[in-house]
């Protein structure tokens, strides 16, 4: 063993750079091509696992990119789980559900800040039928919507739940589903579109409206349960392309908790939508944020990640239906 350090063993330590230097030429190799196959979609999102929060829901840490944030870009599937015809969500099951939003948000990559996929699920269903307890709104047990804010927490993932209720109000459904909004990485969005007040009932062309009082004592009771619970900031979306959806809007206004995004939720020509937007963001109210929904089916055609981000403010919410 001694002669190891004559002669051949001089000849290994020799040889030993040459070595390296192979190895760092296959580590770049393997580097380049991962890289274009993120790029092209082969790859899921990268998640940073670096820095993570604890989702005392779930009893286990979640990554820090999931959580809410105002540097961020969200790009989400819109529906129902199980429903195809109430959005893109609905169109698969869960797991295929979270590579399909990973691969639309992958797209808006060059928008200059970090992109999260996300989920926007309908929590609660708006219903032309009163249903026993007459608010023409449906609404789910938690378990129909627990294994896909699960598999988003796993995936790096945000989640926007849903109201559409009805006769009911948005305070009162958002105490219906409490135990879902105290994880971490779950926002809220409310849809005036299906708020037909305590006579009207949903659909055929009618279009429900809120008041800015209701907005925010939603925003309140947002807000106190993220400190009751000790969780990060959430975004509260508000889905809106008439004015009337609306009503004394000015008076809205977000807390050091709770983000209020107003979203432009047209579909049509982007020529039409562009009206929706323009409208919708003249006299937005102090420190809120935009979004912009797209259509697969209804736009004319559905706009481009260049033609989505061209918008001004620049969207911080983009959801596809």
């Amino acid at each position: 063993m001694q002669q190891t350090t004559h002669g051949i063993g001089r000849k290994a330590r020799q040889a030993k750079p040459r070595r390296v230097s192979r190895l760092r030429m296959v580590l770049v190799g393997v580097a380049v091509l991962l890289a274009v196959a993120a790029f092209r979609g082969w790859l899921p999102l990268a998640v940073d696992h670096s820095v993570a929060v604890v989702d005392r829901a779930r009893g286990r840490e979640l990554s820090e990119d999931a959580t809410f944030r105002d540097d961020t870009l969200y790009v989400a599937l819109y529906g129902h789980p199980g429903a195809p015809v109430l959005g893109s969500l609905g169109e698969q099951d869960v797991e295929s559900a979270v590579s399909r939003a990973q691969r639309v948000a992958r797209d808006y990559a060059g928008s200059g800040r970090p992109v999260v996929a996300t989920f926007e699920i309908i929590a609660t269903v708006a219903s032309e039928s009163a249903g026993a307890d007459g608010d023409y709104s449906n609404e789910f047990p938690e378990s129909t919507f627990q294994p896909w804010i699960d598999a988003a927490a796993d995936a790096g993932m945000h989640v926007v739940l849903d109201l559409q209720p009805g006769r009911d109000t948005f305070p009162s459904q958002l105490a219906e589903i409490e135990p879902l909004l105290a994880h971490p990485h779950v926002s809220l969005a409310l849809d005036p579109e299906w708020r037909v007040g305590p006579t009207g009932r949903p659909g055929g062309g009618r279009i429900g409206t809120v008041d800015g009082v209701e907005v925010n004592q939603t925003i309140d009771a947002l807000d106190a349960l993220i400190r009751r619970n000790g969780l990060p900031p959430k975004m509260l979306v508000v889905h809106q392309f008439t004015d009337s959806m609306v009503t004394s809007r000015s008076i809205i206004r977000g807390t050091d908790h709770v983000r209020v995004v107003f979203q432009m939720d047209g579909f049509g020509s982007l020529l039409l939508k562009q009206g929706s937007w323009d409208r919708m963001v003249a006299g937005l109210p102090p420190g809120a944020l935009t979004g912009w929904k797209n259509f697969y089916d209804e736009d004319r055609p559905t706009p481009t990640p260049d033609e989505t981000l061209a918008q001004l403010p620049a969207p911080t919410y983009v959801s596809f239906q």
